[in-house]
């Protein structure tokens, strides 16, 4: 058995190209990670070359949910939350299929929250500058401004509000209410920050390289942005008016 008290999260759509090679990647690391694919019904067989995996090498780690259609990021992971905390899971990650997300980089986000205290740590593009790889210019500026404006209209003073490389404590996912998160694409991610922020949980940056996709098709689009572009405004005005929980110590 390869025990593990941690889970890594990874939504897929179509991502045949890189899901195996990832997996591998993960399980190679010298802490064990178990992985939790939720694939939204890809067309081109990538929950079937999970399923392939865990039937011929990795049944006791690797694990898949498999839903209808593209139900939207923020469903995704809020599902995956809560398969782990059904399980005794401590630590729980969020990741990109298509190694954007270093996987070397899983132990250093590990490491902040299990020996360094904190209970959310983010792998950040823009702590320490602006570390993005082959991203065109126009994406750079709308992602690194994205994260200014949340900065500016909520005083959250997290750097990258919009990254999708994060590990959460277990009683960050227990405290925060999974089923009043209620957004999908980038303000999904800024909402669940903001949320444990406003709670009282201490929020580690870990500077990290963030590497444009290099196989398979990017899933952002333009209604993304404008969600996340309103939905801030909505988190700012939960600011002042919404009474948040308080901390879980289960």
């Amino acid at each position: 058995m390869h025990e593990s008290d941690s889970i890594v999260i990874i939504p897929t759509y179509n991502e045949k190209e890189n899901i195996e090679k990832i997996i591998r990647a993960i399980f190679a690391l010298p802490k064990c990670f178990h992985i939790l694919v939720i694939d939204d019904g890809s067309p081109d067989g990538t929950a079937a070359i999970v399923h392939g995996l865990m039937m011929t090498e990795f049944c006791d780690r690797l694990f898949i949910l498999e839903r209808s259609g593209k139900l939207g990021l923020g469903t995704a992971y809020i599902a995956g939350f809560k398969w782990a905390l059904e399980r005794t899971y401590e630590y729980i990650f969020e990741m990109d299929a298509d190694f954007s997300h270093d996987p070397n980089d899983l132990p250093r986000l590990y490491h902040e929250c299990h020996d360094n205290g904190y209970d959310l740590s983010i792998g950040s593009r823009y702590v320490s500058g602006v570390n993005v790889v082959n991203w065109p210019v126009g994406r750079v500026l709308m992602s690194y401004f994205a994260s200014k404006y949340v900065r500016c209209v909520t005083g959250f003073l997290v750097h990258d509000t919009t990254a999708g490389f994060v590990c959460y404590k277990r009683r960050v996912l227990q405290t925060i209410e999974l089923d009043k998160i209620r957004f999908k694409g980038y303000a999904f991610q800024i909402e669940m920050k903001y949320t444990a922020y406003k709670i009282g949980f201490k929020i580690k940056e870990v500077s990290v390289i963030f590497v444009n996709r290099r196989e398979g098709t990017s899933k952002m689009s333009g209604g993304i942005f404008g969600e996340a572009f309103f939905g801030v405004m909505k988190l700012r005005w939960d600011g002042w008016t919404r009474q948040y929980p308080k901390i879980s110590e289960k």
